[in-house]
């Protein structure tokens, strides 16, 4: 039987809720290092499973999800509101588009294979500190309750609300995956931003895209702003981007992805009690200035299955805290409209090495580097922003707003 299809209560070592990008790729390094006993709760196939979806990161390797790569480019491209294009290569880095369902394929198969892993469907509820470790309160599909206990739980699921903070603005978007009549695509060059596109007076707006082959590609508009846009809003913005920005003719709506990330400088525990831990997203994977979340959930993984192998339970932090405070500078100022987010970025690209700018949204520049980085943006606005942020009060965002697990962990 496979590890898919088992379904009994029982004990492991290591108990992992949610089989999203964190979920999985935790379990995934886990299963590979050996040693623990792991069980991945996921939801049954039915409404509580999220759409298929894609994830996007950069590295100078990706053996591991290889088989799950769906495209990859060497050559970046940031379109100014003029219409200037500026076209980097962040050697050694690569841009990688993974799809969710190979990822998930791939991951499952590992599982499977191992004696040592398992995953139940099931619904996930309560977690509780339990003994020496914590039980996990699950519903099976034919409504049956199950318990599961383990030394260590590492719970993925979205928050039902995101912490105080001093600003919040989303990350949301909708794209199209399209099929064009005549080749309209460079399939060596990503549109990383494109800011020809109106903007919202609060944050940013660009397309995005992702060419796929030269009649295929995925065509997104994305916004950085404080509430997302209706559907109806996002297909004006989309057929606009489409038609009247890129020229791409006659073509086909093939799929559709949407989703809504929190960028915010709120503070996320990653230690809910004894043995409770959260990771992706709920754990602050999720980097405040762009949503990018992949490239910090491989991260993470690997250090806490590096972790427990030598004996120690540690779940560090995503990002580290200079990387964090810039943030909040960046997200406060756009907000307030202190700077214009078009023109930041695109200076940014024309006048600073893509490989380090890639890394200095990874967190993995030096201070002297990101000073460098710093002078090359508007000093002023980011000085009084930064000197106000300390006396600024943290605040709840209303409930009613949307915190979903990102479907693209890419900005």
């Amino acid at each position: 039987m496979s590890g898919a299809d088992r379904y009994t209560a029982g004990t492991s070592d290591v108990v992992i809720l949610g089989a999203g990008a964190a979920g999985l790729s935790l379990a995934d390094r886990l299963t590979r290092a050996g040693g623990a006993t792991v069980t991945v709760v996921e939801p049954p196939d039915g409404p509580l499973r999220p759409p298929e979806r894609t994830w996007c990161f950069w590295d100078t390797e990706a053996d591991d999800v290889e088989p799950a790569v769906r495209a990859s480019w060497s050559r970046l491209r940031i379109h100014a509101p003029d219409g200037g294009a500026t076209t980097v290569e962040p050697h050694p880095l690569r841009y990688r588009m993974l799809g969710s369902a190979a990822f998930e394929r791939l991951v499952h198969a590992r599982l499977d294979a191992s004696p040592r892993a398992r995953v139940v469907r099931a619904v996930a509820g309560t977690v509780r500190a339990a003994g020496d470790g914590a039980e996990v309160r699950c519903s099976a599909p034919d409504g049956r309750e199950l318990t599961l206990r383990a030394r260590l739980v590492f719970d993925s699921r979205p928050l039902p609300a995101l912490p105080p903070a001093r600003t919040t603005l989303l990350q949301h978007f909708c794209g199209w995956f399209v099929r064009t009549a005549a080749g309209r695509f460079d399939p060596g060059v990503a549109d990383l931003m494109d800011f020809r596109v109106p903007q919202p007076r609060h944050g940013l707006a660009f397309g995005y895209v992702l060419p796929l082959a030269s009649d295929h590609a995925l065509v997104e508009y994305t916004e950085f702003s404080r509430a997302p846009l209706t559907p109806a809003a996002y297909a004006a913005a989309l057929s606009h981007y489409s038609r009247k920005v890129l020229g791409l003719g006659a073509f086909t709506v093939e799929t559709t992805e949407h989703g809504v990330i929190p960028m915010t400088d709120a503070r996320f525990p990653r230690r809910i009690e004894p043995g409770v831990f959260r990771i992706g997203t709920a754990g602050g994977a999720t980097r405040p200035s762009t949503g990018y979340t992949f490239a910090a959930v491989r991260r993470q993984s690997r250090a806490i299955a590096e972790g427990l192998r030598d004996g120690r339970t540690t779940v560090p932090a995503p990002h580290g805290r200079r990387a964090l405070a810039m943030d909040a500078v960046l997200l406060r100022a756009l907000d307030t409209g202190r700077i214009d987010g078009p023109a930041y970025f695109t200076r940014l690209f024309r006048t600073t090495p893509a490989e380090r700018i890639l890394r200095f949204l990874d967190g993995a520049t030096s201070p002297r580097e990101e000073f460098g980085i710093g002078l090359r943006g508007p000093v002023l606005p980011m000085l009084r922003t930064a000197a106000e942020l300390p006396f600024l009060p943290r605040r709840e965002r209303p409930a009613a707003a949307p915190v979903n697990e990102p479907e693209k962990n890419r900005r």
